[in-house]
Formats: C-alpha cells, sequence, structure tokens
C-alpha cells in the first residue's frame, strides 16, 4: 500500500460529515506534517469542529525536514507546504490535499492526489457508502466550494443523477 498524506481540509471536512472513518477503510494509515496536527489543534482551540488528532490511532504525525526551504513559497499555509515538503521525498505516495494552489504545487513536482470529494468517489467505489450527493450537500453548506460542472462531473462518477 502506498504512503498517503493529508493536508488539514480532507479530515476536517470528513470530520464534519461524520465520515472520518473513510480514511482508514480506504488507506489503513494516514500520515500528517506536524504543521497540519498543529492547525488541527490550533481549530479545536477556537472552537471549531475538527478531530482530534490523539483520539485517531490509524493517524501518524511526522517532523519534517528542511521544512525552511518551504517558506519561500509564500501562498501556501504551513500545512500545505508540509505535506508537499513530505510527499517531494515520497515521490509515489499519494496527497489528500483540496487547495487548488496546493494541487497546482503537487502538479508542477509530478505528484499524485485527490481530495475530499475524491475520498468520497472511492468510498462509493468501493462500498463504504452508499451515496455521494447527500455528502455534497452537507459540504457546500459547510462552506466547501463546489463548481456545478464539477459537482456534476463528481455525481456522474458515481453513478448519481444530477439535479
Amino acid at each position: 500500500m502506498r504512503d498517503v498524506l493529508c493536508n488539514t481540509s480532507p479530515l476536517l471536512y470528513l470530520h464534519q460529515l461524520g465520515r472520518l472513518d473513510l480514511l482508514p477503510d480506504l488507506y489503513q494509515r494516514i500520515t500528517i506534517p506536524k504543521a497540519v496536527a498543529h492547525e488541527l489543534r490550533e481549530g479545536m482551540r477556537l472552537g471549531h469542529a475538527v478531530p482530534r488528532v490523539e483520539d485517531l490511532p490509524w493517524l501518524a504525525v511526522e517532523e519534517v525536514e528542511h521544512a525552511s526551504l518551504l517558506r519561500l513559497v509564500a501562498d501556501l499555509d504551513a500545512g500545505e507546504r508540509e505535506v508537499l515538503a513530505l510527499a517531494a521525498g515520497r515521490p509515489a505516495s499519494l496527497l489528500l490535499l483540496d487547495d487548488g494552489q496546493a494541487r497546482r504545487y503537487a502538479t508542477m513536482l509530478g505528484l499524485t492526489f485527490t481530495g475530499t470529494l475524491g475520498v468520497l468517489l472511492r468510498a462509493k467505489q468501493r462500498g463504504f457508502l452508499d451515496r455521494v450527493s447527500p455528502c455534497l450537500d452537507r459540504l457546500q453548506a459547510l462552506g466547501f466550494r463546489i463548481a456545478p460542472a464539477l459537482r456534476a462531473s463528481v455525481l456522474e462518477l458515481a453513478g448519481e443523477p444530477a439535479r
């Protein structure tokens, strides 16, 4: 099984959907850099609905070597920079990223990635999720931006009718 490295937003949104269980079901073990663990703890401190890192036995937190070099990428937050840095040392890994700019950097680095919507699609394909459309509705209610064309594409790939 390939390494799966995750940024904050897929953990946050899957937690808020009540479907964080999909990550260990699909990938067994997820690795996050310390910056992502810090972002989750900070979100909890501020009262946001975020998962508690210590309660997720399938989640490993790793230190990123040479993280200071990543400060040059000023248009990404610390979690995104550190996930990309971990992945650069593991080019066969799968990244879970939602941010468009982080995905552009991942593409430039030749890295493979998916995001929250990709996780939901894979869960449906593997039988862990009956329908994707209620999850998309809930994500949009939570403020997750999904362009109409992307929503239609996701529903088509899931074999569900678009509304």
